[in-house]
């Protein structure tokens, strides 16, 4: 008891002693912010104004700026053309990364090679090119797929099996990877017919125009499966004009911003969307950049891939606080 005893005041000496002393600096704080400030990333997706850019561009600049980086963005606004050069005139500038959103798998590949090969780290973000890079953040495309169409599916049970496929831009590798998950699951259920698969190349006007044409063909539609819920405003538009909400099912993916996802599911324009959240997404993308630059691992010397967790956005959770993020006012 007496040594024990002793033990106790012993340690309570010690720690009042540690507690009285002066602090000390984090050993590796100073080496991580010399490592990124003044570094800058550059940014590029398809287009600037839709909620998925603007959101990858927000959660980038929360993550990276007050570490002393800076984010600077070009919009090609959906020109491949304009898109290239900007990569370009990037990659002349040397900034430390790129962040890329590719039109589809060939335009940027030789550029992201070329930027690879001056040192600069790409990552691609959601849609792959054929050539890859040090990292690429993004959604699953064949697992969302098949919980789309399984969900079509399952609420086409006894009713026509007649289902429609709107896709967005067949050169897109997101619509590739979609349609196998698709095609997946509809080889298990040759009882459902697919009365039509075309392409809306990601806009909503077109894909309104396509949805109206198969439901005056098809008025006995019973499902639909969208590629992009920004672009499936047009498909769920055209359903409501066709009196046929609620009857014709329709199932899509997005970003997960509230009034594109949470706010039309709870509407009933959509009755299915995943969301393969953004806000996550650009924090994933952060961080990546953030352990490049510190490490100075060579650019293109590693291949990684981080596919970020899906969440089902249904009437049941899109009234849930969280389920949904909301693009904030510039």
């Amino acid at each position: 008891m007496t040594t024990l005893t002793g033990l106790a005041l012993a340690l309570g000496l010690a720690g009042s002693a540690l507690a009285q002393s002066k602090g000390l600096d984090e050993p590796f704080r100073d080496g991580y912010k010399k490592a990124l400030a003044g570094k800058t990333v550059g940014y590029i997706p398809v287009a600037m104004g839709f909620d998925l850019a603007q959101g990858w561009y927000q959660g980038l600049k929360k993550e990276l700026e007050p570490s002393g980086m800076k984010v600077v963005a070009r919009d090609p606004n959906w020109n491949t053309n304009a898109g290239a050069q900007a990569f370009t005139s990037l990659i002349a500038e040397k900034p430390a990364a790129i962040v890329i959103h590719n039109p589809d798998v060939q335009t940027y590949a030789k550029l992201i090679k070329k930027a690879e090969d001056e040192g600069i780290y790409v990552v691609q973000i959601n849609m792959r090119s054929a050539q890859p890079s040090t990292v690429f953040v993004g959604a699953d495309w064949v697992d969302i797929g098949e919980r789309t169409t399984s969900a079509v599916v399952e609420a086409c049970k006894g009713k026509s099996n007649k289902i429609a496929i709107v896709q967005g831009a067949p050169t897109a590798a997101a619509s590739a990877y979609t349609l196998k998950g698709v095609e997946n699951v509809l080889a298990k259920n040759p009882a459902v017919k697919v009365v039509s698969n075309q392409a809306a190349d990601w806009d909503a006007a077109k894909a309104k125009a396509l949805t109206q044409t198969v439901l005056k063909q098809h008025p006995d539609l019973c499902g639909i499966v969208g590629f992009w819920d920004g672009m499936d405003i047009g498909t769920a538009a055209a359903i409501k004009e066709a009196g046929l909400t609620g009857k014709v099912y329709l199932a899509t993916s997005g970003g997960g911003e509230q009034k594109g996802a949470c706010d039309m599911v709870k509407s009933g324009g959509f009755d299915y969307d995943i969301s393969y959240d953004v806000p996550t997404q650009a924090s994933n993308m952060a961080a990546m950049i953030k352990w490049l630059v510190q490490n100075g691992l060579k650019a293109g010397q590693a291949r990684q891939n981080i596919y970020t967790t899906l969440i089902p956005i249904t009437k049941e959770n899109a009234g849930t606080d969280g389920t949904c993020w909301k693009l904030a006012a510039k």
